[in-house]
């Protein structure tokens, strides 16, 4: 068995919560590994540095700036400090342990110090889960430039990226376009091991219930067919395309739209819906995890918008609970990404690119006109979950570099 270290920014204080790393997490504890989380807690939310430890789980918690929910420069000062701040928490509460495996996360690129710092001391392998690519992504939303002021906090940031490459032996993307982007653009740094490790879940068993109830439950005509969107409402998003997506469907009886979330641009939404007053269709501000499940229950289709300004190759995490819930997804998206091909060739989903809102129409209208489908074709992503992306898939891809170590 190993000792694994894994580094997130994600805020977490039990691994009883349910996502895409302490689900993962919870797969190495099944098969009998120690792990030692870091988790951090930002100053906003006014919560102690604290350890939580049980048996074979350590949570280490050091509090760090600000990074989400907050302004630009702040966020920047933060990042920054982010390495200084976890090497040294490490330093501090891991002395007694040598660690074999070092997992860490993108976002950030910031875990650079740490994780050479616990790889030169343990002599440890390092997997870096590349969930995002940075800076290129702020880049292609006109966040960052490549040339000028912001190009000058663009090449320090691509210099901390190439450092993280260099230091990871293995590299999990979460798709074949991934790695495709990956060696087209960073080949001197990535000479190492580098594949597809996708996002991933505990599937969950969902107890059958009456679409119907469910949809008078929360005010949905029964007879329409009930898109949603769920998760961050922010510029990776493109909100002004979404509001464009809903003024082509809008009071249209056969169909049911909900906007469920938070972010930055959340606001355009809500000048939207307050102007337009729309009668098939509804923005919510978020909802606490129980009752945003039971909303996507009683849903039919998942929705996922992607900016069209996207270089590199997206592959949301949303897609995973909408699969979960054997709930096909329509996907508006750039052309870099292989979400769309990935979903059409499984046959649990549809696609359009995220600049065209009459396409947008025209799925809306298919999948409104074929409902026979949406049954079939959720019953496909659950499949396709099960078969692709489990934490314990993921679990295996990652462990077969160690075969030596696990017996």
């Amino acid at each position: 068995m190993m000792n694994i270290l894994f580094i997130s920014l994600l805020d977490f204080d039990s691994l009883d919560e349910r996502n895409i790393y302490t689900d993962l997490l919870r797969t190495f504890l099944k098969h009998g590994h120690y792990v030692c989380v870091v988790s951090p807690v930002e100053r906003r939310k006014h919560k102690r540095a604290l350890q939580l430890e049980s048996e074979n789980l350590l949570i280490l918690k050091p509090k760090i700036g600000n990074t989400q929910k907050t302004n630009l420069i702040e966020k920047g000062i933060s990042i920054l400090r982010l390495e200084s701040r976890l090497k040294q928490s490490i330093k501090k509460f891991t002395t007694h342990i040598k660690f074999d495996l070092i997992i860490y996360t993108t976002p950030p690129i910031t875990f650079y110090k740490a994780v050479k710092y616990v790889k030169k001391r343990d002599n440890a392998k390092t997997y870096l889960l590349l969930k995002d690519i940075f800076p290129q992504n702020a880049v292609d939303l006109g966040i960052l430039s490549k040339k000028g002021l912001k190009g000058v906090v663009y090449k320090h940031f691509r210099h901390k990226e190439k450092r993280l490459y260099r230091v990871s032996d293995y590299i999990g993307c979460l798709s074949p376009a991934n790695i495709r982007f990956l060696l087209r653009h960073n080949q001197e740094n990535v000479s190492k091991s580098i594949e597809v490790c996708p996002n991933s879940i505990e599937p969950q068993y969902i107890v059958p219930r009456d679409k119907g109830l469910l949809k008078r439950q929360f005010d949905i005509p029964e007879e329409s067919t009930a898109f949603i969107y769920g998760g961050n409402l922010g510029k990776p998003q493109n909100i002004d395309f979404i509001i464009l997506c809903l003024k082509k469907n809008i009071n249209m009886d056969d169909r049911y739209f909900i906007i469920c979330g938070t972010g930055t641009d959340y606001y355009k939404l809500e000048e939207f819906f307050s102007k337009e007053k729309p009668r098939n269709m509804r923005l919510i501000n978020g909802l606490p995890k129980e009752k945003y499940d039971e909303l996507v229950s009683s849903c039919d289709v998942g929705l996922i918008f992607l900016d069209c300004r996207f270089t590199i190759p997206n592959f949301p995490s949303r897609l995973l609970s909408y699969m979960d819930y054997s709930m096909p997804t329509l996907a508006c998206t750039d052309i870099n990404t292989d979400l769309g091909e990935i979903m059409e060739k499984g046959s649990f989903g549809w696609w359009c690119e995220s600049n065209d809102e009459e396409m947008f129409l025209e799925k809306i209208n298919y999948i409104c006109e074929h409902k026979n489908e949406i049954e079939k074709f959720g019953l496909n992503a659950r499949e396709y979950l099960e078969k692709n992306y489990t934490s314990e898939r993921s679990y295996q891809i990652i462990m077969k570099h160690f075969t030596n170590s696990v017996l």
